[in-house]
């Protein structure tokens, strides 16, 4: 086959003829029951979820009050990428959402990549909701006397890391007591857990079973899955707006200085979990064969979700930094953790319950999105027939809906929750690069038919390079050393938790006396805690640096440098050059700044992530490629319509 075919094209009207073909014979057809109102609910119920009740603690310690700027940023980001998405499902009103907008837009390999990162992004979103949902669950069980184990309510990566990271900070001192939390439970669970041939048996069992009942409502019908979406809707939306009212009478404004601890870093380092509590819109547009008119309505339904989700967000995160400090609020349940430390217990249990029926809510939407995209997928010949099959009473995907069950149900069982959230936001970012630069490379093509949406066009042509004037003035005149450590990949000193779990037994020692020599009251300790002891330096950059130099360790051990620190900007370096890249095309082109706009904030939200996310994600792809060369290019309906 030639290489021209791995961007062969499905063109608007040869997708409108099959979907009035469905509807026409009732085969494979879906039933249409979604109004513009249905469709705000279920964006509210996808984003109104694991960001107010569970990411948002994280984000609020990594930012401070400051947080509310990330908020509102990537709901502008958002914003952008959703009038691409809106043009797109305005044009193409069928389910197959970033997939179909793609094989439309750059061709055949380009759609399959983004159905694969798709299929990434509802699994492992999912995964991640799953998760957050049995906290909350397990935490309301404890709250009425009913206690599971430990080793039944987390995942096999955490208790393990949490096991070693717990052991080596004993080892340095600490005692078990003064571990966080988190480390007491995932080190209790780990020693607590029934093994069998010296492997742990640890497994999240609650997240296993609200998979299996959101699987089977979904299965079951969008009618009821939307009037189930909608009850919880109205119950969580309640629940905030009380948090809300409840929590204004105990804001402390001095909790609000400083108003940014960490600078900019510290806001833009929860970006993943931020960007998380967003991604809710992107399923909206998997149901746009079940919607009643969705040219009209698609549109309306993503932008009034993410509006009105904003205002909730930014406001929460004023209460929540309002009512306690800022560094108080790196944990899993932030909004019942602020009530209870105020000895509001009644408001701790209320917010318990709404969280419970908040996840489920979140766990539904993304449920639904799933099996319709394998069903878009398996519609064009890329994936086998079964998953195109739709359940002649329910009007559903079932035989893709009972997949994603599965998909979504065993890893739940055995991975953490930080893992899966960074890897579901690069993949969903992904898609909003893609659609937004389909809408730039369809923008002035005059023999596609448009729908009754179409995003306003602004000539970016002057404005990019104005932009990108003002980004180097910020970065050179007032962050000018990061921006030069970025550069120069300048030496970095790693922290006092690093360099204490890096430690091997016969260096303990030799920092104790070290630190001790340094400050005699460090001897005092009748139980020396190094990472304790090291940490108190932090607070002060150049005595930090001092104490580190001194340490009777390896350089490896304290700092991080050359390679090992470049490789953690390669995705930053990718974002520069793409920008410049991009810049060019716009002056060239005379492209549209929104959809622009939208492409280059979720790429830099996507340099903002680790490596390491970059790397799962690539070999993601290149399982997703290996499938596509070896079954679906052969069989795709456009190949055999060619042969």
């Amino acid at each position: 086959m030639a290489f021209s075919s791995l961007f062969r094209k499905k063109t608007v009207q040869d997708i409108l003829k099959q979907v009035a073909k469905n509807e026409t014979d009732g085969h494979n057809a879906l039933g249409k029951h979604l109004t513009a109102r249905d469709l705000t609910a279920f964006g509210i119920a996808a984003i109104v979820g694991a960001g107010i009740f569970s990411t948002i603690g994280k984000a609020s310690a990594d930012g401070g009050p400051a947080v509310i700027f990330l908020f509102l940023f990537t709901a502008i980001a958002c914003s952008f990428a959703a009038f691409a998405y809106a043009e797109f499902a305005s044009m193409v009103p069928v389910s197959g959402s970033a997939y179909t907008y793609s094989y439309v837009a750059f061709g055949e390999i380009i759609a399959w990549i983004i159905g694969w990162a798709l299929i990434m992004e509802y699994a492992i979103g999912n995964i991640t909701v799953a998760i957050s949902w049995s906290d909350y669950f397990t935490g309301l069980l404890e709250s009425m006397g009913i206690h599971l184990p430990q080793w039944v309510q987390m995942d096999y990566l955490t208790a393990s890391n949490g096991f070693r990271d717990a052991t080596a900070l004993m080892q340095g001192g600490k005692s078990f007591e003064n571990l966080s939390s988190g480390l007491q439970t995932s080190y209790t669970a780990w020693t607590t857990s029934p093994t069998l041939a010296g492997l742990h048996f640890v497994a999240d069992l609650p997240a296993l079973l609200i998979i299996i009942l959101i699987t089977a409502l979904v299965y079951r019908g969008m009618k009821e899955s939307r009037n189930a979406s909608n009850v919880m809707v109205v119950i969580k939306l309640c629940i905030v707006l009380l948090v809300i009212a409840v929590g204004v009478f105990y804001v402390d404004t001095a909790n609000w200085h400083p108003f940014a601890p960490n600078g900019a870093a510290g806001v833009l380092k929860g970006v993943s979990a931020v960007f998380f509590a967003y991604i809710g819109f992107d399923a909206i547009s998997t149901t746009a064969e079940e919607c009643k008119d969705p040219q009209r309505d698609l549109p309306k339904g993503m932008m009034w979700a993410i509006i009105i989700c904003t205002i909730l967000y930014i406001a929460i995160a004023l209460v929540l930094t309002g009512m306690v400090s800022y560094n108080e609020l790196n944990v899993g349940d932030p909004l019942a953790f602020v009530f209870d430390k105020l000895h509001l217990k009644w408001m701790s249990g209320i917010i318990a319950v709404s969280a419970v029926v908040a996840m489920a809510s979140v766990l539904l939407v993304f449920q639904m999105g799933q099996p319709r995209i394998w069903m878009s997928m398996s519609r064009d010949g890329l994936l086998p027939k079964r998953f195109s099959k739709v359940h002649p009473k329910f009007k559903t995907p079932s035989y893709a809906t009972v997949v994603t069950g599965f998909v979504v149900a065993i890893p739940a069982l055995f991975l953490n929750l930080t893992m899966v959230t960074d890897l579901c936001s690069i993949g969903t970012l992904f898609a909003f690069v893609l659609v937004c630069a389909g809408v730039l490379v369809l923008q002035n093509k005059t023999d596609i038919p448009r729908g009754k949406f179409k995003t306003p066009y602004v000539n970016s042509k002057y404005i990019m390079p104005f932009l990108i004037i003002i980004g180097l003035v910020f970065s050179f005149g007032y962050n000018k050393k990061a921006s030069m450590d970025f550069l120069t990949n300048e030496t970095q000193i790693k922290n006092s938790a690093d360099i204490i779990t890096s430690l091997d037994k016969t260096h303990f020692t030799k920092v104790y006396d070290y630190l001790v020599s340094v400050d005699a009251k460090n001897s005092t300790t009748d139980t020396p805690d190094l990472e304790n002891m090291l940490s108190q330096y932090q607070q002060d950059d150049v005595e930090y640096a001092a104490v580190i130099k001194g340490l009777p360790v390896d350089d490896s051990i304290k700092y991080e440098s050359g390679f090992s620190l470049f490789k953690h900007k390669i995705p930053m370096w990718i974002f520069l050059i793409v920008l410049f890249g991009l810049t060019i095309w716009s002056n060239r082109q005379n492209l549209s700044l929104i959809p622009l706009l939208g492409l280059i904030c979720c790429l830099y939200m996507m340099a903002e992530l680790s490596v390491w996310n970059w790397i799962y994600f690539t070999i993601w792809l290149l399982i997703g490629l290996s499938i596509y060369f070896g079954f679906s290019r052969k069989n795709s309906k456009l190949n055999l319509k060619e042969a």
